[in-house]
């Protein structure tokens, strides 16, 4: 009875230190794996913030389409230009004094020198941006929700626009529990609420919901 027993407070151990290991270990290895995922779906938010702003430059708005916004970047050029200021006498305001210098107009002329691409200038010699839509994420078939509009602020309106996907399509196939709780986090390091978005269609936002270490490129992937 006493081996018996032995063997039964081994195998209760054992499962103890298991349980206890695996709650440990457990939360490190999600947020480790959530980092690496999070990192990749801000980097394709970051080319179609890029992608739209400079849509919004050169046509006056954002776009709520991929297939447009792919169109533009295929096409569009930006165009590089140089300013002049000239500076003359203000003659009727010296006259008016009854002197002769003193008042001088300034006037800035804007030369247009040559034109660039716009894939050239945000992705180099990459095509990466024809596959920005898609949530890079491993055995997710998804895109990116993408929205675009408008809002009054102070009489003016605004052109606006909104890129996101849900942290649970981000999160798919990791344990629900600790996806649960990664939802409902609002931490300023982290990434917050229930989604990873870039842009906002209720305020004129085109920031992202992450903290500054997925910016500084120091997730590693």
């Amino acid at each position: 009875m006493r081996l018996v027993i032995q063997i039964i407070l081994w195998i209760v151990i054992i499962f103890l230190g298991y349980q206890l290991y695996s709650s440990i270990s457990g939360p490190f290895e999600f947020n480790k794996e959530k980092e690496v995922r999070y990192q990749k779906v801000i980097n394709n938010l970051k080319d179609i913030r890029d992608a739209e702003l400079a849509h919004q430059e050169i046509t006056g708005s954002f776009t709520g389409s991929f297939d447009s916004l792919v169109r533009f970047i295929d096409t569009a050029q930006f165009a590089i230009t140089q300013r002049r200021d000239s500076v003359y006498a203000d003659v009727e305001k010296n006259k008016a004094y009854g002197i002769d210098e003193g008042y001088f107009i300034t006037e800035s002329l804007i030369d247009t020198l040559s034109f660039t691409p716009v894939k050239d200038s945000l992705y180099g010699n990459t095509d990466r941006y024809k596959n920005m839509m898609n949530v890079p994420i491993k055995g997710v078939d998804e895109q990116f929700k993408l929205e675009a509009g408008s809002i009054m602020k102070n009489g003016s309106k605004y052109s606006v626009f909104k890129a996101s996907v849900p942290k649970e399509v981000v999160l798919s196939g990791m344990d629900k529990e600790l996806v649960y709780q990664e939802k409902q986090a609002n931490t300023v390091e982290g990434v917050r609420g229930d989604e990873v978005r870039v842009g906002s269609m209720d305020e004129i936002d085109t920031n992202g919901n992450w903290g500054k270490s997925y910016d500084t490129g120091k997730i590693d992937q």
